[in-house]
């Protein structure tokens, strides 16, 4: 594999990636300031679409992460996730708008397919294409990630004023960044003469349903599973509405939708640094220590929301989502690849990962809606944090250590040397 395919190759991943992010961010960063102001939906309802939401991700993630796994180094799913990258823009504005506004259950519903075919499900298999041409050509994922989120970073610093003057400008915009992701991608090429292109591509091809539904029977997928849902799922459904309460800290709602534009926005330039850091760090630490890690960072900012009663306190809980998501992220790659059977890695991160946690957020997301109605964002917030807390606990217990143990020499009194194992 030459430098130049490799670097040529980072490039137009990174292309991918960001332009991906682009395109999910005018949809997505201001989504439950637009179902509010201008669908017009209050706490309990928006729960409910996102829920639905959830619920509609679950019938997609399975299916998006076993064809990845069989597809291995080909791109046709990501064809067609671009596809609907494409289609996003006329889709929120001329169908998802107008359906949510005459049936919430069957636009929530439509919308729900769309979005998750085209994004909740979509982020994965482009993620985990990146991740398995990243092992092949030699370059960590981590710094190609890093790309997706200066692509939010940048989308989000003009949302929040872009809203304030259309509420569909942003969805136009989406669609144009998908021309990008489509461009980037008919250009990637993993092999130069091809020979390891068709040993990857028989070895995914050998891959059965059966190898995949085993998973269900390994007592580290659900340990795994035990730290997505307990953490990052509940993290998950935490963020959804927390641009409401965030803008509601302003005077006006206007100034506060702008805000959070700006600040998530820096936020986001912050991750894209944590990104290019985070793989060091969790290389030195492991890839268990780094999921420690990022859930209790995590509950911090959740428990920390709960007491943030001004904008430059809640400001400051925003800003740590820059510091553990991208120590979480790497280390969910790695502790995958250090943990199970790569030819797996998409199944398992999107089923393991993304799938747990959308299946407990169809049903935490109503909950949590009703919470924020009845006792206030503030009470919800201080009580989810300590169910994180809890979680971060007993994760140290049950995740599997990928702590290598080291070499030491041990002299005999014959003084001829034999390896001894020591545990970190």
């Amino acid at each position: 594999m030459s430098d130049h395919l490799a670097k040529r190759n980072y490039w137009l991943l990174s292309g991918c990636i960001l332009s991906f992010f682009l395109t999910w961010s005018f949809c997505f960063s201001i989504y439950p300031i637009w179902l509010n102001q201008a669908i017009g939906l209050n706490g309990a309802e928006t729960g409910i679409v996102f829920s639905i939401n959830a619920i509609t991700a679950l019938f997609i993630m399975p299916c998006y992460g076993f064809i990845q796994d069989k597809l291995g180094l080909r791109k046709q799913l990501l064809w067609f996730v671009g596809a609907m990258l494409l289609l996003s823009g006329p889709f929120f504005i001329y169908i998802y708008s107008p359906m949510l506004t005459a049936s919430l259950y069957l636009g929530a519903i439509i919308g729900g397919f769309f979005c998750s075919v085209a994004f909740f499900a979509g982020v994965g298999a482009v993620e985990t294409y990146i991740d398995r041409v990243g092992r092949t050509t030699g370059f960590e994922f981590g710094k190609a990630r890093m790309w997706g989120s200066v692509g939010w970073a940048i989308a989000t610093f003009f949302t929040g004023q872009i809203f304030n003057i259309s509420a569909s400008l942003n969805f136009v915009l989406a669609s144009l960044c998908a021309v990008m992701f489509l461009t980037c991608l008919f250009f990637v090429t993993v092999n130069e003469d091809g020979s390891k292109q068709i040993n990857d591509d028989n070895q995914a091809s050998a891959l059965k349903l059966g190898d995949a539904i085993s998973l269900f029977k390994d007592s580290k997928f659900w340990a795994f599973s035990t730290f997505v849902i307990g953490v990052s799922c509940i993290y998950g459904v935490y963020d959804q509405q927390f641009a409401v309460y965030f803008a509601a800290q302003f005077p006006t709602q206007a100034e506060g939708n702008a805000m959070f534009g700006y600040l998530n926005s820096l936020q986001v330039f912050l991750e894209a640094g944590g990104m290019f850091l985070a793989p060091f760090l969790v290389n030195k630490i492991g890839a268990k220590n780094g999921l420690v890690l990022s859930g209790i960072v995590m509950a911090i900012r959740i428990i920390g929301s709960g007491y943030a009663d001004d904008p430059y306190s809640i400001s400051a809980m925003k800003l740590l989502h820059a510091v553990e998501l991208p120590i979480m992220l790497i280390a969910i790659f790695k502790y995958i690849s250090a943990t199970f059977d790569a030819r797996l890695s998409a199944t398992i991160y999107i089923v393991g990962f993304q799938f747990m946690s959308q299946l407990a957020a169809s049903g935490l997301s109503i909950l949590t809606g009703v919470l924020y109605d009845e006792i206030g964002f503030a009470s919800a917030y201080k009580l989810i944090g300590m169910v994180v807390a809890f979680f971060v606990i007993v994760s140290m217990f049950v995740l599997t250590s990928d702590k290598k143990p080291k070499q030491s020499v041990i002299f005999t009194n014959n003084k001829v040397p034999f390896p001894h194992n020591e545990v970190n």
